[in-house]
């Protein structure tokens, strides 16, 4: 009897901790200020985009010039939410003007995801031109929840 019980308890935490975990899939958080990207910490500080890896930079400025709007997923090889968050960024991105969808593999560097503050893939992280991170977004991200925080990094 006392295994059942323990059984039971073992289930309820589990469903517990996978509503959690649901919960906080596709939700939007503000981007990381004073962090790789998040804009200078002081006044007299390095400008937003020079703390970003190499790798980030190279996508914000590409050869046909910046986006005022970036979105960067970061992706791995064994993601498999990737996909799904491919196809929503991909689409919100050819509707929407001033917006620019690319991806960042970070299978082979996990440093970069590291000196972003990726902790799990997909991440979807916004930039400006300058490099600063507007927002971040765990797991797939919700269309219409992204653009209207978007929206007023946005032409008009």
């Amino acid at each position: 009897m006392t295994g059942l019980w323990a059984l039971l308890g073992a289930l309820a935490v589990t469903v517990l901790v996978a509503v959690l975990l649901r919960r906080r899939e596709g939700r939007i958080r503000p981007g990381r200020a004073g962090g790789p990207g998040g804009g200078a910490a002081r006044t007299g500080d390095t400008a937003p985009g020079d703390a970003l890896p190499d790798a980030v930079r190279a996508l914000l400025h590409p050869e046909q010039g910046p986006a005022p709007v970036t979105l960067v997923q970061v992706t791995t090889s064994y993601c498999t939410s990737c996909r799904p968050a491919r196809a929503v960024l991909t689409e919100l991105s050819s509707r929407t003007e001033g917006l620019r969808h690319v991806e960042l593999d970070v299978t082979d560097t996990p440093e970069v995801a590291a000196r972003l503050g990726v902790l799990r893939a997909p991440t979807t992280l916004a930039y400006d031109p300058r490099g600063t991170e507007l927002l971040r977004v765990g797991g797939v991200p919700k269309p219409d929840t992204l653009l209207t925080a978007l929206r007023p990094y946005l032409p008009a």
